[in-house]
This record gives structure tokens, C-alpha cells and sequence, in this order.
């Protein structure tokens, strides 16, 4: 671990230089023989062969998503790290509204940690990435490397080495016509969609400032039972631990922040500073090692502050907004309504956004034009890292130090009995992050 002074040193490039960067490179990848424009299905059938990777209740959600927006496809393969989790997504997606739609033969079952690339290598045309943030990198990749289509949930990585990975993915698959679409849900939510344009459209003028709020009450733990090892503890309790989750900030808290980073454009900003903690939690070992708040400012080029709040903590004031101030008036994104010189209230109907991906994500696949949400998918999840590093650390830290960071959060081999990155100590308390003390890498 290497001490940086982010705030003082100057960046190898710009914001804007590193992206074009990362582009490049990957397009140079690909260069030379790469084939362009696969069949959105099997030839002669135009069924879609649909696997789903991540078969907890979001995978299985997901699942349902897709298939009732399509029902020309079939669920055929699914994937775990648990047995138990993926049976009991099986057994309720054929028990659903669109049990129907479900062929996964026994065969088609894929457990463990390498069960991404045998349903990857089973056939599927579509790939359903739903699994533990921490995996989402290496998962994309051998989707792309491999021709599937894809839909990703959020966030799509824990770490800056996993953001740069998920850039190249997303330039291959340019390269390749595939399609990537995004688990950040609100950018298919008619209502905000129609907000945010009118607000990239000047209905507020120049945006002057941003607060974005996720306030909750503290999510759920699972026991330890004496039989499982710490790796399967921790992945049980993927949430918990910052190399699984990337830390509430970045498992929740992004969906707020992509709404902000829409309103600039998905353009980063300049440097983050902040505050966060481990207050309510205190030590506790069953909450592993992530905050239970973080509070953080982004600053950007033209001089916009955005301030952004998250807390996980019982028996609290909770509130989940977003409030952009400009110069012409204020907008209330999730409210759909605008305040000052164009004052506007959206009345229509909403939809439901989870539906709303899938819809576009099969038309897109059968219409030959590809969506791709891979870019703003990774400066979203890159704002919340960079969140991230800011409280745990108690630095200003600039975007270009954030994303060319060497910090990689991987253990060093994936199996049972393997530790993972962070051991309890002989009480059983996990090493957590102190502001002031722990160094930026």
C-alpha cells in the first residue's frame, strides 16, 4: 500500500484524455479480424436463449423483466455461486407469470465460482449479469469476448482497476454490435426521462448546484453457521464487505449519483472530498467492513457543487431525493417537477423502469441497433468509488488519481477454502477503514 497526495499532484491526463484513452486502447484490441454484427438469435429460430447469472432476489427479478418483455425468449441456463440460491430462483421463476418461458434443464444448472463461464459456453444469445458487484468486471468481459448481449445490473464494479476493465468491455462491444444496457434503472423511467431532458435542455438555465439524498434504515445480515468457511461467510454476506459490495455508497447510493452525473453529462468531475464513518454499527462484526454513512462533494470544471448524502441507520430520518438549483429555477427529479421561469410537472405515466430495460434491450437485439450504456454505467460507479475513497481515507483526491488507482480489491484466488482480502481478527472484528489513517493506493 503506497500514500499518495492526490489533491497536490498533477494528473498524467485530463478527464477527458483518460477516456479517450481507454477507448482507444480497447478499440486498438480489437483491431484486425474482429467479426462484426453476430445474429440476434440461432439461425433458422427466432427464439432468444436468455441465461441468468446471479440468482439472488435481484437476479431473479431480473429474470421475470426479461422474460415478459420478450416472449419470444426462453430462460435456458442458470449460474450461482450457491446451490441452494439458484435452485430456489428456479423453483420460483416456474412458479411465476412466465413459468412458462423457463427451460433450464438440470445440465443447464452451472454452480460455483467459474458457473458464469460454463452458462456463458452453454448457448445462451442473452446474458443476465445480476450477481455480487465484485465479479461484474471479469463477468462482462467473458460475455463480450464471447458475442453475448447483455444486461448489467448496477454497479458494475468495486474497484478503479474493474472501472478500466469495464470501459474496454463496453469499446468491444461497440466494435462488436452488441448490445449492453444498465441496471440503473431511472434512466428508463418515463417521468425522469422526460425531467432530466427538459433540464439538459435549459428549462433550470445553468445548473448552479446538486444535493443528492439515499437516507435508509440498516439492510440485512445473515448468521454464520460453523460449518462455512470465511469465503462463503463473506460472500453470504456479500454486502457487508467492501470488496463484494464497493460499500453502500456504491451499491445503493449510485443510482443518485447517475442521476447527477446525467445532469452534467456524464462528464467526471474535477475532485471529491467528504466525510463518513461507522457510527450506528460501531464494530460490530455481522456489518463486515463498510460505513454506515458518507458524505461527500464533487466538484466540477465549470465550478458546479455536488453534494451527495447516504446513511444506513436505524430509527433515522429517511429521505431519497434529488434537488438540482440553476439560474433560471429548480428541479425535483424523482418528484417530475420544475420550479421557476419554466415551470412544468410531468403527468403522465411513469412505467415501470425495470420492464421499461428489458423492453428496449430485446427490441434493440432484434432490431439490429444496439444500445450500449457501458460508458455512463462506469463514470456512475467510478463517482461512488471515488465517493468512497474520500471517506475512508479523509482526502481530497482528484478523478484522475481515483481512476488510475492501483488499488485492486480481488482476493488472491477464488475457492472455498481461500481467504478472502479481509480476516477477522482473534474477536472476530474486521479491519474498517479510519479517515486520516488509511492511505489512498
Amino acid at each position: 500500500m503506497s500514500q499518495n497526495d492526490p489533491s497536490q499532484a498533477s494528473s498524467q491526463s485530463s478527464r477527458r484524455q483518460f477516456l479517450k484513452a481507454s477507448t482507444a486502447v480497447a478499440a486498438g484490441a480489437l483491431a484486425g479480424g474482429l467479426a462484426i454484427g453476430r445474429s440476434a438469435h440461432a439461425a433458422g429460430d427466432d427464439t432468444l436463449k436468455v441465461g441468468l447469472v446471479g440468482c439472488g432476489g435481484r437476479g431473479t427479478g431480473a429474470a421475470v423483466n426479461a422474460l415478459s418483455a420478450d416472449k419470444n425468449c426462453k430462460l435456458t441456463a442458470m449460474a450461482d455461486a450457491f446451490e441452494d440460491r439458484l435452485q430456489g430462483s428456479l423453483n420460483s421463476l416456474r412458479n411465476s407469470a412466465v413459468g412458462a418461458q423457463v427451460a433450464v434443464a438440470d445440465e443447464q444448472c452451472f454452480v460455483g465460482f467459474d458457473a458464469y463461464q460454463k452458462l456463458i459456453d452453454s448457448g445462451v444469445d442473452v446474458v443476465l449479469l445480476c450477481t455480487t458487484p465484485h465479479f461484474r468486471p471479469r463477468q462482462l468481459k467473458a460475455c463480450i469476448d464471447a458475442g453475448k448481449h447483455v444486461f448489467c445490473e448496477k454497479p458494475v464494479a468495486v474497484d478503479a482497476p474493474g472501472i478500466r476493465s469495464i470501459l474496454a468491455s463496453s469499446e468491444a462491444a461497440k466494435q462488436k454490435n452488441l448490445c449492453i444496457v444498465s441496471g440503473l434503472c431511472w434512466r428508463y423511467h418515463y417521468g425522469v426521462r422526460e425531467t432530466m431532458q427538459r433540464v439538459l435542455d435549459g428549462a433550470i438555465g445553468d445548473i448552479l448546484a446538486m444535493q443528492e439524498t439515499y437516507l435508509t434504515g440498516a439492510l440485512w445480515t445473515r448468521p454464520r453457521r460453523p460449518e462455512q468457511t470465511e469465503m462463503e461467510y463473506q460472500m453470504r454476506n456479500w454486502y457487508n464487505y467492501t470488496w463484494l459490495s464497493g460499500d453502500h455508497n456504491v451499491e445503493q447510493h449510485v443510482h443518485s449519483l447517475d442521476k447527477a452525473s446525467w445532469a452534467m453529462g456524464d462528464q467526471p468531475p474535477v475532485r471529491a472530498w467528504g466525510l463518513g464513518g461507522r457510527q450506528a454499527r460501531d464494530r460490530d462484526p455481522q456489518y463486515g467492513t463498510i460505513f454506515d454513512h458518507h458524505a461527500v462533494v464533487y466538484e466540477y470544471a465549470n465550478g458546479v457543487k455536488f453534494s451527495a448524502f447516504c446513511r444506513q441507520q436505524r430509527e433515522c430520518y429517511n429521505d431519497t431525493s434529488d434537488q438540482f438549483v440553476g439560474t433560471k429555477g429548480r428541479a425535483d427529479i424523482l418528484k417530475h417537477r420544475i420550479d421557476g421561469e419554466n415551470e412544468w410537472r410531468f403527468r403522465g405515466n411513469g412505467g415501470n423502469m425495470y420492464d421499461i430495460e428489458h423492453h428496449e434491450l430485446f427490441a434493440a437485439i432484434r432490431s439490429g441497433k444496439p444500445i450500449n450504456n457501458g460508458r455512463y454505467m462506469a463514470v456512475s460507479t467510478m463517482l461512488a468509488i471515488l465517493g468512497r475513497m474520500v471517506t475512508y481515507t479523509g482526502q481530497t483526491i482528484t478523478w484522475d488519481a481515483a481512476i488510475n488507482s492501483k488499488e485492486d480489491l480481488s482476493p488472491s484466488s477464488y475457492a472455498w477454502d481461500a481467504d478472502p482480502p479481509t480476516l477477522p481478527d482473534e474477536q472476530g472484528h474486521y479491519e474498517v477503514a479510519v479517515p486520516g489513517v488509511t492511505t489512498f493506493v
